[in-house]
């Protein structure tokens, strides 16, 4: 077998010559610049030249208007002709919905009634309605037959009348429960009372009740832990609605017959004055009522008709004071009911001394 040089090549089935241990592949020396070794492939090397295409952009062709580059339909083929969708009937006017307030965890958060009539640039005064005023005629036929029968049968609807007076000024100032200021109030109507019955019914009782009253009122609000304002106003809402209470005894310090008069030509012009009528004319009609009324029991005299005019112009202003703000309706079945027979009590009392 003929030796081949090393580094030859082999055919198949040629083996490679057996090495020395740690003997290394001969690899092709590498030219160095400067160096004289001669490159056995030199002469198998030649240019590369790129074939494909480049991303010179001279050979880019222009980019094309936005009009030939959209969608075109298939030629031939008809467009599909978009979908109309019909709109939907217009819905009529409907009433507008009423709007409430933010959303609190303290309660019912919904605009009250005042608050939209003040946004709405209309008076937020509502009157208490044809249900209290009927209470209000009740509770007056009630004095008027209690003062006819006698001192105690006049007491029982009083102390009623007291009563409910103390709870609905309290409310109508926006203070609930207020269970002190409410009791002291009311307290102060049943010691005048009980003063009166003692005194045979003197009226100085009244006078000098209120007076101590207002210094129990005020001593009641300095142990108050509130704030100043809020004292304040407990203290005034106190003091007024134990004034109220302590002059509705009026009822028990007048003649029987004045009161008589006087309860029947509050409650004729309390159910008059709330007939669904024009204000300025519901309370023309509501005095002219009163002073008929007041014609009519006061044994057909003048004196009667002016006594039921005076306790009617007092009945007025009570309705007026428990209309005021749009109270609630707790506060028109209290205040509403018993602010027009309270206030008038004391004019009772003075133009009944005065006809009598």
């Amino acid at each position: 077998m003929t030796n081949q040089p090393y580094g030859g090549g082999y055919g198949y089935g040629a083996q490679e010559p057996p090495r020395t241990p740690y003997q290394q592949p001969q690899s092709q020396p590498q030219a160095w610049p400067g160096q004289g070794y001669d490159d056995p492939y030199a002469d198998q090397q030649h240019t590369q030249q790129w074939q494909g295409q480049t991303w010179e952009t001279q050979m880019q062709p222009p980019v094309a208007a936005a009009e030939e580059t959209s969608y075109l339909p298939p030629q031939g083929v008809a467009p599909v002709a978009p979908v109309h969708i019909p709109e939907p009937a217009p819905v009529a006017a409907a009433e507008p919905e009423p709007e409430y307030g933010p959303a609190t965890l303290a309660g019912n958060a919904r605009i009250t009634d005042a608050q939209r009539a003040r946004a709405e640039g209309r008076s937020p005064v509502i009157e208490p309605g044809m249900q209290p005023a009927v209470l209000t005629a009740v509770l007056g036929l009630l004095l008027a037959g209690g003062a006819a029968l006698g001192t105690y049968a006049l007491l029982v609807p009083l102390v009623v009348l007291q009563g409910v007076t103390a709870a609905g000024w309290f409310r109508l100032n926006g203070m609930w429960p207020a269970r002190q200021g409410i009791a002291l109030g009311f307290l102060g109507a049943l010691v005048a009372d009980a003063a009166m019955l003692l005194s045979d019914r003197s009226p100085g009782v009244i006078l000098g009740t209120l007076g101590v009253w207002v210094l129990l009122s005020l001593v009641l609000q300095l142990r108050s832990h509130a704030d100043p304002d809020e004292r304040m106003y407990g203290l005034m809402a106190t003091v007024v609605a134990a004034a109220l209470a302590i002059a509705a005894g009026g009822y028990l310090a007048a003649d029987s017959d004045a009161v008589v008069v006087g309860a029947v030509a509050v409650a004729a012009a309390t159910v008059v004055r709330a007939l669904p009528v024009a204000t300025a004319a519901s309370v023309v009609i509501a005095l002219a009522a009163a002073a008929g009324a007041g014609y009519a029991v006061g044994g057909m005299t003048s004196d009667g008709a002016l006594l039921g005019a005076g306790a009617a112009v007092c009945a007025l202003i009570g309705h007026r004071a428990a209309s005021y703000d749009y109270p609630s309706r707790f506060v028109h079945f209290t205040a509403g009911v018993a602010l027009p027979l309270a206030a008038a009590g004391p004019v009772v009392y003075t133009l009944g001394r005065m006809f009598g």
